[in-house]
């Protein structure tokens, strides 16, 4: 049986629709379980059982401090290691990302992987369409951002939980392998094109500025939110790779309009 970590979080939910569309036996795991899941809470060692898995989908928990987040990531393959499960595969970051200031923590768990004696691949996952286009913000005069006219090798989350499910289902092919998901390159301007609509790049000080001002965000989040606009201005992460391509033996998602989509989906409604 494969086991799907963060089932409710959007990539691990999209892998298990893939699995269930592949007929392959998969369960999803989650600090708040739903129907048919099991309560997987990385912060609670009790709670990590992976007991008749197989196959153990590890969908990164990068949303804290770098020392939390391998934390989790180790306790949970020292349950796999444990409990007997033959399989690791780990939703890690584009190799292009080390420039990225939380490639720190997917590096070490990378690390972790193969080094806990279980059968592993490492799925290398560009940066999400969606997420570029949520990053760009409306004004009255238009978009505003601060990635320049970099850019991005961005990739549809679709794609990537299909690459997921098809390792999944078959680890053995795939054992001992590392893959860069990454797609075709998109910028500012396209998306802009797309949206007839106008875009002002502005500075990374002064996009550090309203992050740090921003309440919502964590403390973590402005740097590393800010390392991404320097990353992608800089043609950091424009990288690419065929790997993807081959692994979904299709097409990708036009990465471009899943970004234009998402920042329409963001336009303030006018009154």
């Amino acid at each position: 049986m494969i086991l799907v970590t963060g089932a409710n979080g959007q990539l691990a939910s999209l892998t298990l629709q893939e699995l269930a569309e592949r007929d392959a036996p998969a369960v999803g795991g989650s600090r708040s379980p739903g129907d048919g899941q099991r309560h997987l809470d990385f912060d609670d060692t009790a709670t990590l059982d992976l007991t008749g898995v197989s196959t153990l989908v590890l969908v990164s928990a990068g949303y804290a401090e770098d020392d939390q987040v391998v934390a989790r990531h180790r306790a949970v393959l020292e349950a796999a290691v444990r409990d007997g499960v033959a399989h690791v595969v780990y939703t890690s970051l584009t190799g292009a990302g080390d420039h990225l200031v939380f490639a720190l923590a997917h590096r070490a768990t990378e690390q972790l992987v193969k080094a806990g004696g279980l059968g592993w691949t490492i799925l290398r996952n560009g940066l999400y369409a969606e997420l570029f286009g949520a990053l760009l913000t409306w004004t009255s005069d238009g978009l505003e951002s601060a990635f320049g006219e970099g850019a991005l090798s961005a990739v549809a989350r679709a794609d990537l939980a299909a690459a997921a499910a098809i390792v999944a289902s078959n680890p053995t092919v795939h054992a001992g392998k590392t893959y860069d998901l990454v797609g075709e390159p998109i910028t500012v301007a396209g998306i802009v094109q797309r949206l007839d609509a106008a875009h002002r790049t502005i500075a990374l000080g002064e996009y550090r500025e309203r992050l740090l001002a921003d309440g919502g965000l964590l403390p973590f989040q402005p740097s590393m939110l800010a390392s991404i606009a320097s990353s992608v201005r800089h043609g950091f992460l424009s990288n690419s790779s065929p790997d993807l391509v081959q692994l979904l033996d299709r097409p990708l998602t036009d990465a471009l309009t899943v970004a234009a989509d998402t920042a329409a989906a963001m336009r303030p409604v006018a009154r």
